[in-house]
């Protein structure tokens, strides 16, 4: 038989690319090179999927991880050889940790290239360590390895992703030439044994998986005095762990990547104040929805209320530890809304306790009180965070790291939102990429907000929303630098020069350079009436630049704990 590398490098892609779709890849975010042009002119030919593409590898992964975490789905990722791979690790780290799916295709030279100082060469096998739950170094494309092989291989890494969720890595090295005319009709006796997994729409090698829950059915957990606590989790599942607090009249805190709230909104605040937090400590079980919540405050509260009195309970689908402060807890693997499911129509329990913990809604009301009224500037961190929840309610939310999260979970009430974040290594780096991927796959006006430091950090991400169709606005709270740095201990002799780096740059001319609108609000009318305009006009994106003073928020956030703790 003739030999065609080019071509058969291409089958191998088209088999590996169409095994993927069947496992739910529908969206492949591509990088420009050349020695992975049989990996995006496969995935291009294919009409299950839909292509983005983004010259810089680094927010190309982040791309893709706002489009996994916001659709649910496996996305995948080509890249060319070299530190294009490297450039990836970021957002493989982060997925590691909040669970999306994430399929790393990373072109490679052959064997025999690498580790001889030939061009573009490294060492990419295994470069993604712990941070991928399974990873498939292929062989170079050649007939003596049957393609049932290849199809088995892609199997095995694709169940244990559908198990353990995060990134895989799938090492594709590619002899040249990498470029043909030929037809793949060349390879059509090679491809025969394949020929009926190719008529269908079935996985090659299938893996049924059923977990099966211990779930508190015979106990009477429900007569405890409990407490309800809402993580990061998508909307429909936080709706849900809310239903079920309230269907049992206990307390429920909500941190703000939820996008629900309760009467209890603000414990952030109101768990310094020693009354309120000798209140909450009659609790009797903590159940938790959800993982990473942003508070300091609970997290340090937490520890010191697990005990023979107090039992703790976890339910999240996924199967990874989330106890970061190792304590005795038991996981119940299942989502929110299957666990609120069972205890609306198997449990039908009531609690002899409903509205134990009522009179911290007061806490919850004075620390409001007290947030807004020192938030009178005429624009603040704290009053944008205040009034976050009555801006552009049916847009999707999307709050950076660093300070303004923190500010959002103290004070902002989000009635029922879709929110995202990267809370999993909470780095402020790929924020705009990440942002642009979530806004894709939910095709919603979007409200971003971020500090600058984040923003100039993923500057040149900008380049994914210059030509938006739909509407965003991007708000950059500019403080000049790390303001967080102003509410840890850190020395004062060096608090600016090697913690708050100030910069002194504006972004009114990176809005222009990829050809976004821009605007700067004195007041927080103005920047509320710039939001709501923006995106009731239908397309395109408006960055705002709000400027603050640097130690104003940590001024405000210190006298706002210190009024509250005095009540």
């Amino acid at each position: 038989m003739k030999h065609d590398q080019a071509l058969l490098n291409r089958v191998w892609c088209q088999v590996l690319l169409e095994e993927l779709c069947r496992f739910g890849v529908q969206q492949v975010c591509v990088a420009p090179g050349s020695r992975s042009t049989p990996l995006t002119l496969e995935a291009d030919a294919n009409p299950k999927l839909h292509l983005h593409t983004h010259f810089d590898e680094r927010g190309l992964g982040y791309l893709a991880l706002g489009l996994a975490k916001a659709s649910g789905r496996p996305v995948a990722i080509i890249v060319t050889s070299g530190t294009a791979v490297a450039n990836l690790l970021p957002a493989v780290a982060e997925a590691g940790l909040t669970s999306e799916k994430l399929v790393l295709l990373t072109a490679d030279r052959p064997v025999e290239l690498v580790d001889c100082g030939a061009n573009q060469a490294i060492r990419q096998v295994g470069i993604f360590a712990s941070h991928v739950c399974a990873e498939l170094d292929l062989p170079s494309p050649n007939t003596s390895i049957g393609l049932p092989w290849l199809l088995t291989s892609v199997d095995q890494v694709m169940h244990r992703q559908a198990v353990a969720g995060h990134a895989v890595h799938i090492n594709c090295p590619f002899p040249e030439p990498l470029y043909s005319d030929g037809e793949k009709a060349l390879y059509a006796e090679y491809l025969a044994p394949i020929a009926s997994w190719l008529r269908s729409e079935q996985v090659y090698s299938a893996q049924s998986l059923h977990l099966h829950n211990t779930l508190p059915i015979g106990e009477a957990w429900w007569q405890k005095k409990g407490l309800v606590v809402i993580g990061s989790l998508p909307l429909a599942d936080a709706q849900a762990a809310l239903a079920f607090a309230k269907q049992l009249g206990w307390p429920v805190l909500c941190d703000v990547q939820s996008g629900v709230t309760s009467e209890w909104s603000g414990y952030d605040i109101w768990l310094q104040n020693p009354k309120a937090s000798a209140q909450l400590a009659q609790a009797e079980l903590v159940v938790q929805f959800g993982s990473r919540l942003v508070s300091k405050r609970w997290n340090q509260w937490l520890p010191t209320q697990i005990s023979s009195q107090c039992t703790y309970w976890y339910i999240s689908p996924q199967l990874e530890r989330n106890n970061p402060a190792h304590l005795p807890q038991r996981h119940f693997v299942a989502s929110a809304q299957q666990w609120q499911c069972q205890a609306l129509s198997e449990w039908h329990c009531h609690s002899p306790h409903a509205g134990w913990a009522d009179e911290l809604k007061w806490y919850s009301q004075q620390s409001q009180w007290v947030a807004e009224k020192i938030a009178k500037q005429p624009i603040s961190e704290l009053s944008l965070a205040c009034q976050l929840g009555q801006w552009a309610t049916s847009a999707t939310l999307f709050l950076g790291n660093s300070l303004f999260v923190r500010l959002a979970d103290m004070v902002a009430r989000l009635d029922g939102r879709a929110v995202f974040t990267n809370r999993g290594a909470s780095g402020i780096d790929g924020l705009f990429a990440t942002a642009a991927g979530v806004q894709r796959t939910q095709q919603q006006p979007l409200l971003m907000i971020l500090g600058d430091t984040s923003a100039l950090y993923d500057l040149n991400s900008l380049a994914l929303f210059a030509h938006n169709p739909l509407p965003a606005v991007l708000v950059v709270v500019n403080n000049d630098g790390g303001a967080i740095f102003d509410l840890l201990p850190v020395p004062a002799q060096q608090r600016q020069s090697l913690y708050q780096m100030p910069h002194g740059f504006g972004f009114e001319f990176a809005a222009r350079q990829f050809a976004l609108a821009y605007a700067q609000p004195q007041n927080l009318t103005q920047c509320g009436q710039m939001i709501e305009q923006h995106l009731a006009s239908g397309q395109g994106t408006l960055l705002v630049e709000v400027k603050t003073a640097p130690l104003e928020a940590s001024n405000d956030v210190k006298a706002l704990c210190r009024a509250v703790a005095e009540l």
